[in-house]
């Protein structure tokens, strides 16, 4: 009998170690390069299959209407891949929804994939990784990566991968209370897109630290709590944002040290540690 339930999904978060905006398309998608860094916390995603072909979202999130989720949209990209001559099936879909939105962790993005991932497996699409990653690409710049498998170097509007090697370690990600439209973002003036292109090479000599985040400049200027942050943090370490916000981070070696910095907030901001990850947990799904 195939499998009709997966329950305890994990959408892992993901920090953009730096992130150079290094051109424009003509179509208006600007060009980046990145470092996408797998952490051990996230939204946590739970399938079932319906007798039907409907899809329901069974949790309600607040400011996402059901139709216009993420979620939803990759079950149904994936569902209308399926032969048209045979019953299709559905799915009931709950979110244990932990990562803000608007924090710049990817956590839609995440949550899609895990969606492609677990209904491929329980619908026996049979899709590849690649294929996977093709519908994706459709729905978001940042879902392909979450479909990777692993920590990866991003070119393009984000969609070309390679594989990359970073360090073990501990994060200390603060949200400093204020979601950002990724849109206010990339349309500033302020916004420079003519960073330098790297190579892959360039980071893993450098590692940590390597880079910046440019969109960061603007994103201060824009939301003073996400400077707060930053220059609190950075008092620990070298504390930088990821993607285009608002959430900041910086890198631990050791536990420890990690944990005394979430002590030290003392409530000022909702903080948290994270363990990076090597591999996506559902690489293997």
């Amino acid at each position: 009998m195939s499998v009709r339930i997966l329950k305890n999904c994990p959408a892992p978060a993901k920090l953009n170690l730096f992130l150079h905006v290094t051109g424009r398309r003509p179509d208006g998608y600007h060009l980046l390069q990145s470092v996408f860094q797998l952490l051990d916390v996230g939204d946590m995603l739970h399938f079932s299959i319906r007798d039907d072909d409907q899809i329901r979202r069974t949790t309600t999130i607040s400011g996402v209407p059901e139709e216009a989720d993420l979620v939803v949209r990759a079950a149904r990209l994936l569902q209308a891949t399926m032969p048209a001559d045979r019953p299709r099936p559905g799915a009931d879909i709950a979110i244990d929804k932990r990562l803000p939105m608007g924090g710049g962790l990817g956590g839609g993005s995440s949550d899609a994939a895990t969606t492609l991932l677990a209904l491929n497996h329980l619908w026996q699409t049979g899709l590849s990784r690649v294929e996977l990653m093709r519908l994706g690409l459709q729905l978001g710049a940042d879902v392909p990566f979450f479909l990777c498998g692993s920590n990866a170097f991003a070119e393009g509007v984000g969609e070309r991968l390679t594989p990359v090697t970073t360090p073990p370690g501990w994060y200390v990600v603060i949200e400093p209370g204020v979601m950002v439209p990724t849109a206010s973002i990339f349309t500033s003036p302020e916004l420079t897109r003519d960073t330098k292109p790297v190579k892959i090479a360039d980071f893993s000599n450098a590692l940590m630290g390597f880079g910046k985040n440019d969109l960061q400049v603007v994103a201060v200027k824009l939301f003073p709590a996400i400077a707060d942050a930053l220059t609190w943090l950075g008092h620990y370490g070298d504390a930088r944002m990821t993607g285009s916000g608002a959430c900041v981070f910086c890198y631990f070696e050791h536990e420890s040290d990690a944990d005394a910095v979430c002590q030290a907030v003392a409530g000022r901001w909702k903080a948290w540690k994270a363990q990076a990850l090597a591999r996506h947990p559902l690489a293997d799904l």
